[in-house]
């Protein structure tokens, strides 16, 4: 049964997705927010008019929606809800909210020059780039954002509430904090259960350089737990408390998957893809994306680490164990 607890409602959706149900809160203010708007899909829109009908609300009383990040699973009912419903982000989303034709060109010319530098053969180009298109389609269709969100920013009519900006999962990914009581509203930045993927991306905007997403996402870890958080509403799996010693685990393990790959590199260079056939050899072929993003996440960990070398050879790089 849906219920609000201290000023916050969870609403479980469903989604297509190997990472199972997401999770989008409405949070109590002096407007109905909602954060984070699920997956488009009939089944996720029941879902969601189901559990708001147990709370005695509907769609239209919701009165602004607030984004964690632009992923499919986070902003797809958004095509469900009213046009003119105010939509507050970190303005690195509204790419992905347009998904204009100068952006979707952009985005696959620089994943196809992507895959050629990882080394990726030709034959897995159209499937790769295929399965990220594949999950677009779950997104919601060109939305602008009424506002734009930023680090330590009080979002509209939530008074207690702060934006963190958390990116490594997404660029634009932020997280909510009300400070009175230490909630964290935390999106996809901390799970209990699983790590979020260091997804990569295109270069932001009049920048040429790609994000290095598992920096970023280690740094976001580290600010988070300078914060004095009691409990993480997050995007997917339960709620949770002892953030610290969950932040330390995260860090822990994520070093001892770079170090795994340093052992292999220890036999002999190796490109972006063949690492990730080692890695994932069971799934590599079918989340091809996702691997490929993993894989690389260690190697500019350790690339920033000096525990490595690479050379920028053409066509693919070749990474080493020749650090210090």
């Amino acid at each position: 049964m849906t219920e609000w607890k201290d000023g916050i409602a969870k609403l479980t959706l469903p989604t297509p997705f190997s990472v199972g149900d997401v999770h989008a809160y409405l949070l109590k203010g002096d407007r109905l927010t909602l954060v984070d708007a699920g997956v488009k899909t009939k089944k996720a829109w029941e879902a969601f008019r189901m559990q708001l009908a147990e709370l005695q609300l509907r769609p239209e009383d919701i009165e602004q929606v607030i984004l964690t990040h632009h992923h499919p699973d986070h902003v797809g009912l958004l095509d469900f809800l009213p046009p003119e419903l105010e939509i507050h982000a970190h303005p690195l989303n509204q790419r992905w909210l347009d998904r204009t034709p100068e952006f979707t060109a952009m985005h696959d010319e620089f994943f196809s020059g992507l895959f050629h530098q990882f080394g990726v053969p030709e034959e897995y180009f159209a499937s790769a780039v295929g399965q990220m298109k594949k999950t677009l389609l779950f997104s919601c269709g060109p939305r602008r954002l009424s506002g734009e969100l930023f680090e330590n920013d009080v979002p509209p009519a939530l008074e207690g509430w702060k934006v963190i900006e958390t990116p490594g999962h997404a660029q634009g990914h932020i997280a909510l904090f009300r400070e009175q009581d230490g909630v964290l509203v935390g999106g996809d930045m901390l799970l209990a259960k699983i790590s979020p993927n260091p997804l990569l991306e295109p270069p932001l905007p009049g920048e040429k350089e790609r994000p290095m997403p598992q920096l970023q996402y280690n740094e976001s870890l580290h600010k988070l737990a300078k914060y004095p958080i009691s409990l993480v509403h997050a995007g997917h799996g339960p709620d949770f408390g002892q953030v610290g010693a969950l932040i330390e685990k995260r860090l822990a393990r994520q070093h001892d998957r770079a170090m795994t790959v340093k052992k292999l590199l220890k036999q002999g260079e190796l490109t972006v893809f063949e690492l990730c056939r080692r890695l994932f050899p069971s799934v590599y072929e079918k989340e091809m994306s996702l691997t490929l993003s993993e894989t690389v996440a260690q190697l500019d960990y350790l690339l920033d680490l000096d525990e490595i070398g690479v050379k920028e050879e053409d066509p693919a790089f070749l990474y080493s164990a020749a650090g210090r």
